[in-house]
């Protein structure tokens, strides 16, 4: 039997996403091969060496289990105009028809209407139940930022870390003080200027807080950073003609106006800062170490009154268990081998570990690497990290917990009505009403 099903036609996607059994989850008749395995399938966008090897893993720890992985795109394939919405098309049409695959990748797919609608299984209680997951030893503060109406309904692969890189140097010969765990967007504008200041008076001048950052780019990266303050999706509420909102488009505009930000690049080493996603524990020396000799990794700031807590989070791929899947115990084992040791393990999984001794083992081998002289930075050099280090990134890896799902609409209503003001064509306040109404409209749809 071909287990790597690479759907290429559309009638050929239809096809194996209405083919696997309808009726209430478990109740059916498990689909089973002439040797008596139990199909178990599953669906991704993309085919990586990742799931071939997870497959191989798993059916050799559940070889009553045959898991048929069916994939639109190989690796590295592009996606044609129209197409990712055509896969979607016929996802949702399986969805609602009340067939398709027992465990579903739900990048891109409405999650928050299959959840509305009923077609996802709830692991809430699984998860609660299970023997063989060590609750202590997962990221729960992810799992519960990706709760829905109180229920776990998707389980993700790993996540990321956005965090702001400082130059340790120029911060340190400022010897300006304050804590990136309180911060806010008027204390980052505030300790820019100081340290700008003390550069140019120290003979380096045209020193920015961030380079190849328009007003608008700072704009979207404090939205992205303070989104949960504007935004409450389950109230189908907007704030962003709140006061709050008004200061944070006003502050993008003074920090250019003051020369904090630039569009510009900046010449080596007169830049203070560097917004940077943080996509495993090589990043904390690959990125930070060849952006300066010795930097400072922070939180990046928050909008006003805003609860600061740990590093915003955004997680790799996610998956659901269909709720009239009629191999739901089956796609319940492979979730919890997804969260095993040995499959967190796999050196082709992408991202932070969902388990705290994983992150903790990666972290000091990279950490015994570095001391041996073995890690060479990717320009070659050998990486000079000091020991103490190691604890700030085990720290800040594991308390991640501002995971917001940014809703890409939203973003977008916001990014292109805030052009009007940096162009100077309206107000603050009047762009602040037009994306209220715009998204309020959206959320009420």
């Amino acid at each position: 039997m071909k287990k790597w099903l690479l759907l290429i036609s559309m009638g050929a996607l239809i096809a194996s996403l209405t083919a696997c059994g309808s009726g209430e989850g478990g109740n059916a008749d498990k689909p089973a091969t002439k040797e008596g395995k139990t199909v178990l399938t599953l669906s991704l966008t993309e085919s990586t060496p990742f799931y071939q090897t997870l497959e191989k893993k798993f059916e050799e720890k559940y070889p009553d289990i045959d898991l048929q992985i069916h994939a639109y795109k190989s690796m590295g394939e592009q996606w044609g105009p129209g197409e990712f919405e055509k896969y979607r098309t016929a996802t949702n049409t399986a969805m609602l028809s009340g067939n398709g695959m027992d465990i579903i990748e739900v990048g891109g797919l409405p999650v928050k209407e299959y959840v509305s609608k009923g077609f996802l299984l709830n692991m809430n209680d699984l998860l609660e139940q299970d023997q063989t997951l060590h609750k202590d030893d997962l990221q729960m503060n992810i799992l519960d930022g990706l709760k829905l109406n109180d229920g776990v309904y998707t389980i993700p692969l790993g996540y990321s870390l956005r965090v702001l890189v400082g130059n340790g140097d120029m911060l340190g010969k400022a010897n300006v003080t304050f804590d990136d765990k309180t911060w806010d967007w008027k204390e980052f504008q505030k300790v820019s200027k100081e340290v700008i200041r003390k550069a140019k008076e120290n003979g380096t001048p045209e020193v920015y807080a961030l380079a190849s950052y328009p007003p608008e780019y700072l704009f979207q990266e404090m939205l992205y950073e303070n989104y949960a303050a504007f935004v409450e999706p389950s109230a189908k509420k907007a704030l962003f003609d709140s006061p709050e909102f008004v200061d944070l488009l006003q502050q993008a505009m003074k920090m250019n106006d003051e020369k904090i930000i630039t569009a510009n690049e900046a010449q080596p080493g007169h830049q203070l800062f560097s917004s940077t996603p943080i996509r495993s524990p090589l990043d904390f020396i690959d990125v930070p170490y060849m952006l300066f000799d010795h930097p400072k990794i922070m939180l990046l700031p928050r909008a006003g009154e805003t609860a600061q807590k740990g590093a915003r989070v955004f997680t790799s791929t996610q998956f659901a268990i269909h709720a009239k899947s009629p191999a739901q115990e089956e796609a319940w084992k492979f979730i919890t081998f997804l969260l095993s040791e040995e499959a967190q393990l796999l050196q082709e999984r992408e991202g932070f570990s969902m388990l705290k001794s994983v992150n903790e083992k990666l972290i000091n081998d990279l950490q015994e690497k570095v001391e041996s002289g073995d890690y060479k930075l990717p320009n070659g050099q050998p990486a000079k990290v000091p020991d103490e280090q190691f604890n700030v990134f085990k720290q800040m890896v594991q308390s991640a917990d501002q995971y917001v799902d940014l809703d890409s609409k939203v973003i977008s209503i916001a990014s292109e009505e805030s052009m009007a003001y940096f162009s100077g064509q309206k107000t603050a306040e009047e762009v602040a009403k037009l994306i209220q109404n715009r998204v309020t409209t959206y959320l009420n749809e």
